[in-house]
């Protein structure tokens, strides 16, 4: 089992005997599509199947592929060509691709990439063990899509591809929002909100394999509950979440501006265990692009928030994502984002440019910008904030964190994380001659910076 950060290419042995089917995995995407591996990669455990690290030799290779936008798509297109090629060579039998590609694409993916033996779309996600058995038997392309995804899965089980003391945990599926460049309602359907009791129980299991620090996802974590009528659904959920014993980090990922309440602000601020680390993408705050990305935040309402935030939370840390060059973006109307970067002096920004995805309102909009301005526009901007950040950085020198430790390395060299870094898009702390083990909460002193990261010693 690889994930797109560690895939493995080294050299099989060919001709090897096998007793026993191998599976070899590939796990790309967002978290969301991880706890897909995780729950995917258990039931090929417990079905027999021997997974395989080398993905370049084995019976069988999935893929589960993320389609959100372009790079996505053609980071997922590599991976199956690349196994095809090794299809080719003798080296893997069947080929097996899963996940947001072929449930956006359909038997389309076969145009993009032929060669594949199953095709399978998110509501088929809990039947790959006998999906793979099927697959190895038949002598033509086998598909299982359905057209609209609407189940929502019990993630418990699963065979984290995480380190052991960090997980996450998806409290709902889909979108009912329509920003008009998104793909995710019309390839995960509309939002469905999993029942508190499931919540809780997925996480009572995460925590009894080791997680001490549980980050929140959905699509849109703020509207959980609404369709399950229930008000203010997600602060009574972090409430019961944070009665678990031997957890000590909960984390907010994905929440949408305009679902900030006092209600979520406040149990944030009374409950120690959920971190003061706000992750809002507001994607822009020209009003004119705002009302054509059909978001219905704006740049007054958003200044409100942030001042809220950081008056009723101080320390609090703050992430956002940015979309540059959404057709119609002027000169000026990129310069009024940039200068609210500036205003605002985000903890953390991603920053993408704008594509035009099919079947989306926004791919016909008038105005497309061109891509070698969108790149300098970005450039830019993230040039902007990597000052912002480094000056961040440069007041931390001096002063105390607890920091969860995710890796120790020679020499007595640590990587870890305050609460203001979430684990795999956020800098690092790197601290010296830490005694401690990954999963382990430490004091550590910031005596220096490099680059984003922070540098510190054990307390």
């Amino acid at each position: 089992m690889t994930t797109k950060k560690n895939k493995k290419r080294t050299r099989p042995s060919i001709g090897k005997s096998r007793s026993r089917i191998t599976v070899g995995f590939i796990a790309l995407g967002c978290p969301k599509n991880m706890v897909d591996s995780e729950r995917m990669l258990a039931q090929i455990a417990q079905a027999g199947f021997i997974i395989n690290q080398n993905t370049d030799n084995a019976d069988v290779v999935v893929i589960n592929t993320c389609g959100f936008i372009a790079p996505a798509k053609a980071e997922a297109i590599d991976a199956i060509r690349h196994a095809i090629e090794q299809k080719q060579k003798g080296r893997v039998r069947k080929i097996v691709v899963a996940g947001c590609l072929p449930q956006r694409l359909g038997k389309k993916l076969l145009s993009e990439a032929g060669q594949i033996d199953a095709i399978v779309g998110l509501e088929h996600r809990d039947h790959i063990a006998d999906i793979i058995k099927n697959t190895l038997l038949a002598d033509a392309p086998a598909y299982f899509l359905t057209p609209t995804y609407k189940s929502l899965c019990d993630d418990r089980v699963r065979l984290r591809i995480t380190p052991p003391h960090y997980a996450y945990l998806r409290i709902s599926e889909g979108c009912s929002r329509n920003c008009s460049f998104c793909t995710i309602p019309s390839i995960r359907g509309k939002a469905r909100s999993k029942p508190a009791s499931l919540i809780l129980a997925e996480a009572q299991e995460l925590v009894a394999s080791g997680a001490v620090e549980l980050n929140i996802i959905a699509q849109d974590i703020t509207t959980y509950g609404r369709d399950l009528k229930t008000k203010y659904a997600l602060p009574g959920l972090l409430g019961e979440l944070a009665k678990i014993p031997r957890l000590g980090w909960i984390r907010l990922l994905y929440l949408y501006p305009t679902g900030i309440n006092e209600q979520l602000i406040e149990m944030v601020a009374r409950c120690d265990k959920i971190v003061n680390y706000f992750d809002i993408p507001i994607q822009h705050v020209n009003p004119q692009i705002l009302k054509a990305m059909r978001r219905p935040h704006s740049k007054d309402r958003i200044c409100t928030l942030i001042e809220r935030l950081r008056t009723r939370l101080p320390d609090c840390v703050l992430r956002t994502t940015l979309i540059i060059g959404f057709p119609g973006e002027t000169d000026a109307r990129f310069d009024e984002l940039l200068d609210f970067i500036k205003w605002a002096r985000f903890d953390h920004l991603g920053c993408f440019t704008f594509y035009p995805e099919q079947g989306t309102p926004a791919a016909k909009f008038p105005r497309q910008i061109p891509n070698k301005v969108k790149q300098m526009r970005r450039e830019k901007l993230m040039l902007t904030q990597q000052q912002i950040c480094f000056e961040k950085n440069k007041t931390r020198i001096g002063s105390s964190l607890t920091c969860l430790i995710d890796k120790t390395e020679k020499g007595g060299v640590a990587k870890g994380r305050f609460f203001g870094q979430a684990p795999e898009i956020d800098p690092v702390c790197i601290i010296k001659e830490c005694s401690a083990d990954p999963g382990t909460f430490i004091g550590a002193k910031v005596t220096g910076t490099r680059n984003y990261d922070l540098l510190c010693e054990q307390i």
